[in-house]
């Protein structure tokens, strides 16, 4: 696929003939050049949500050709709403719409937007053509990119849904500079996963830039954002489905989701948790003796240097942690697999943890 003029970067998620770019630049919404090859028919159903609508809708809807039939879906924001419901309130859509198999869905705006959107594409007459537009530096460098869609459960996160990939990413940093810091504090958890998994050497970096991150530089970010992406790529690229190292990407997950869904979607950002759930896996991988205390430093000096928590919620008990810990995807028969540490850079999926040793830390690990 020829880089468009406007995108800084420009990758590619190699799954052959369902492989897709990834273009990452400034001004892709206002850029029809952007959109347009990557629709699938005459029939277009942009999915966003209260927040992100006001600010972008616009300007990407009058980007498309007058004689496209361009319908919108506009939901509520916040991962409390990431349920069935409103994705029944896309088939909805695209039902009352007269919507076909040549449809082409546009997700703008979040993780959650994203995941439910290509999830209503994955499902709707047995699948139809989506694009992610994200427009939250999480949505940018993890969600929108290797094709998990879904919802959640009150009894786990993401526990409903398809993989389905996206006919392309666009990621426009311009969208970033209306993101609030804690949303941005949230994404760059994610950013930082990829150092701790795959590359020190991008975890120097971050440590070095985390202040120029923090403060929305274009340059910065562009860089952050290219060098997640294409981690995250590679990774997808040797196992879509998650049967092996694609489970890597879920460092901090497995306590992160147990977070989210003991203190109620939304009141936790997915990075937040995230963040708590690094530090968890990091000090786990300590006492595991895998790190030493210089990389356990390390690890959690940059979470905190992003402005994410390193301290699990005040009042989330042991059996709090192990309820949705023992629901989560990764694992085997009755055997708990957490992401761990080998060393910084160097991830390794483990079902061998002494149930001692992770109950000590459960039981022990300071609240906040």
């Amino acid at each position: 696929m020829t880089p468009l003029a406007d995108a800084l970067r420009t990758l590619t998620v190699d799954l052959g003939d369902r492989g897709y770019p990834i273009h990452i630049g400034t001004g892709l919404l206002s850029n029809p050049d952007a959109i347009l090859p990557y629709l699938a028919g005459q029939q277009v159903m942009i999915v966003t949500n209260e927040t992100i609508a006001p600010l972008y809708l616009e300007t990407l809807a009058q980007q498309l050709p007058e004689e496209l039939d361009v319908q919108t879906c506009i939901l509520p924001d916040g991962e409390q709403y990431k349920t069935i419901e409103q994705v029944n309130r896309i088939w909805g859509a695209l039902l009352e719409a007269g919507f076909n198999r040549r449809c082409t869905l546009i997700a703008l705006g979040g993780g959650v937007i994203g995941d439910m959107a290509g999830y209503a594409a994955a499902s709707y007459q047995r699948g139809v053509a989506f694009i992610q537009v994200p427009t939250t530096l999480l949505a940018q460098v993890d969600s929108s990119v290797g094709g998990k869609t879904g919802v959640n459960h009150p009894l786990g996160k993401n526990m409903v849904g398809a993989f389905w990939q996206p006919r392309a990413v666009l990621v426009d940093i311009d969208s970033l500079a209306t993101l609030p810091d804690r949303e941005m504090s949230a994404g760059l958890a994610e950013v930082i996963k990829y150092g701790l998994i795959r590359d020190e050497v991008f975890l120097s970096w971050l440590e070095a830039n985390m202040e120029a991150l923090r403060a929305h530089d274009a340059r910065a970010l562009a860089e952050a954002i290219a060098r997640s992406c294409q981690i995250k790529a590679d990774i997808v690229a040797e196992d879509e489905t998650e049967q092996d190292v694609r489970a890597l990407l879920n460092l901090g997950h497995t306590f992160g989701h147990a977070i989210e869904a003991h203190q109620g979607y939304g009141n936790w950002l997915h990075g937040e948790a995230i963040g708590a759930g690094m530090s968890m896996a990091a000090t786990l991988s300590r006492r595991l003796g895998w790190i030493d205390d210089a990389a356990l430093s390390r690890s959690l000096q940059v979470i905190e240097s992003a402005g994410l928590p390193l301290k699990a919620p005040l009042g989330m008990q042991r059996d709090d942690f192990l309820g949705p810990m023992r629901r989560d995807k990764k694992n085997t028969g009755s055997r708990l697999r957490l992401v761990l540490l080998r060393e910084l850079g160097d991830a390794c999926i483990s079902d061998e943890t002494p149930i001692s040793l992770l109950n000590d830390l459960l039981d022990h690990y300071p609240r906040a």
